[in-house]
């Protein structure tokens, strides 16, 4: 009778003791799988979030180099510019002070020399001295040579030319543009030789034609045509 007790006794207990496990077992076991969904949802959030600050940086850093090398070359065109400005001005300059050397050189038709010389001819002398260029002899065929010019946009340097009737017959160089548009121009005329006049002077100004540009932006010669010397028997005054 005993053992029987004892037997139901034990059986009971192991009984109950599986039901627990088994309970533990289930309850358990879905808080285990929660944790390491919550822990992998978590690292899949810290990774895509690594990801777009390295895809920020990466974009950050391209454009960073972009603004750099957009700079450097603004630089160098800004550089390059300043460059042919300087030597423009100073070719200009050159031009201009070796005409203010022939001041009171007196006019001599055909003349090529300090001791007497024509309009042409003192043009050519001072752009072949100042600037190296060949220009052509005459008036004329001066004309022909560089840029055309409107009468407001005249600089410093630009060739200006006249003539009495419709062939061109004389020359100068401007000197000078004031602020009120007023152009001055030095030339080899007959009555005084090498001196400074305005296209405001009643005998210049009616006479006047067109202007023409030799020197570039960058300070260097526009040439049209071959600097040559035609024949011609125009006259230069």
């Amino acid at each position: 009778m005993k053992k029987r007790v004892l037997f139901y006794l034990v059986a009971l207990i192991s009984t109950v003791s599986l039901q627990s496990c088994v309970t533990n077992y289930v309850v358990s076991k879905p808080a285990t799988y929660a944790k390491e969904y919550k822990t992998d949802a978590k690292l899949a959030s810290i990774d895509t979030h690594k990801m777009e600050q390295d895809k920020q940086q990466l974009i950050n850093s391209f454009l960073a180099e972009k603004a750099a090398s957009l700079a450097n070359a603004k630089n160098s065109i800004k550089n390059s510019e300043i460059a042919k400005a300087i030597m423009h001005n100073k070719t200009i300059d050159n031009i201009l002070t070796e005409a203010q050397t022939y001041l009171g050189t007196p006019y001599r038709y055909g003349g090529m020399t300090r001791n007497g010389i024509d309009c042409s001819a003192f043009v050519l002398s001072v752009f072949g001295a100042a600037a190296g260029l060949s220009l052509p002899r005459v008036a004329a065929s001066q004309s022909q040579e560089g840029e055309r010019v409107e009468k407001e946009n005249l600089q410093k340097g630009d060739l200006i030319f006249f003539s009495h009737g419709r062939r061109i017959s004389h020359v100068g160089i401007v000197e000078s543009v004031s602020e009120d548009g007023e152009v001055k121009f030095i030339h080899a005329a007959t009555s005084k030789g090498v001196m400074v006049s305005s296209l405001n002077d009643s005998y210049w100004g009616p006479k006047y034609r067109f202007g023409k540009r030799i020197i570039n932006e960058n300070g260097e010669a526009i040439n049209n045509l071959a600097a040559t010397t035609p024949a011609s028997n125009g006259t230069n005054f």
